[in-house]
């Protein structure tokens, strides 16, 4: 049985926790959302296509419509470049956790991509102090670290000559006091030039809050964005994925929201089990569903 993504970016934390760590000026932000903008996908979701038939998938991918890609690096980037290069696609950002940081700074750069991100810094904050170390407990002070971390990061990205991301899951969204969250402590503590966001909106949304109003109130931060959604009665430890459209969030609001506040690339990605259909054709029908969004 596939490994689901938090099980996945968990394991593979371990494995980088040793390694080191646009808004325009006033008037209409230039935005991914707007009409006719691409539309990518994070490879993470049809990795078991992927694994079998790497150019296969790739280029059905391009046939849907897609035309980016946010990378994970499962064999080399220079061979995953090859192969996006011959299907067609871009690939703009990756995700290093597989990685560690320092190597994915070298993927991101054989890949041409131009963002860098992180999709559990809390974990690969607990995986760097070994073995026996408390899970995250998603405090104020913790969320404080972990802004720390991320300037530092952002730092190391910028003098590499690329954007840092975060990328948040629904435990962001913890109060931690205050009439404040975890997430809202990230926004407000790290360097808005070092540290951009991946607003994972079916994460926010399981965390109790609304993906839409983050964009409004953070104009120019949030770069990028997932788009995702779960079946009806989702949480707890069961977090089962939707097809967008068929779950519970609306992306109408989400994606005019993402528009206004300079969204650069909008990736769809969807958690398992693929039950119901397989990875590809869910992916047909979320970009059937977002593309006249864009």
């Amino acid at each position: 049985m596939m490994m689901n993504r938090r099980q996945f970016l968990a394991r593979s934390a371990m494995f980088g926790a040793a390694a080191w760590l646009a808004a325009s000026p006033s008037g209409r932000l230039l935005a991914a959302g707007a009409q006719g903008k691409a539309l990518g996908i994070q490879l993470y979701m049809v990795l078991k296509s992927y694994q079998a038939d790497p150019l296969g998938t790739l280029k059905t991918l391009k046939s849907i419509g897609y035309t980016e890609i946010e990378a994970i690096v499962t064999t080399t980037a220079a061979t995953l470049r090859d192969q996006l290069k011959e299907a067609g696609l871009n690939c703009p950002s990756m995700h290093f956790d597989s990685l560690g940081f320092d190597p994915g700074v070298e993927a991101a750069h054989t890949l041409g991509a131009k963002f860098i991100v992180s999709s559990m810094l809390p974990s690969i904050m607990q995986k760097e102090k070994g073995a026996g170390a408390p899970e995250p407990t998603y405090s104020l002070d913790e969320a404080k670290r972990t802004a720390e971390y991320a300037n530092r990061l952002g730092e190391k990205a910028k003098k590499a000559g690329l954007q840092y991301a975060y990328h948040n899951h629904h435990l962001e969204f913890t109060d931690v006091g205050g009439g404040q969250t975890f997430y809202d402590v990230l926004l407000k503590e790290t360097d808005h030039q070092l540290v951009h966001f991946e607003l994972d909106c079916g994460w926010v949304h399981m965390g109790g809050k609304n993906p839409a109003d983050y964009f409004k109130a953070n104009a120019g931060r949030i770069a990028l964005m997932h788009a995702k959604d779960f079946l009806p009665g989702a949480g707890g430890k069961d977090f089962p994925g939707a097809e967008l459209g068929r779950g519970t969030l609306d992306y109408k609001p989400i994606m005019a929201a993402a528009d206004r506040a300079g969204l650069k690339h909008c990736f769809v990605e969807q958690e398992g089990p693929f039950s119901r259909m397989s990875d590809l054709e869910a992916a047909r029908i979320d970009y059937a569903y977002l593309k006249p969004l864009r």
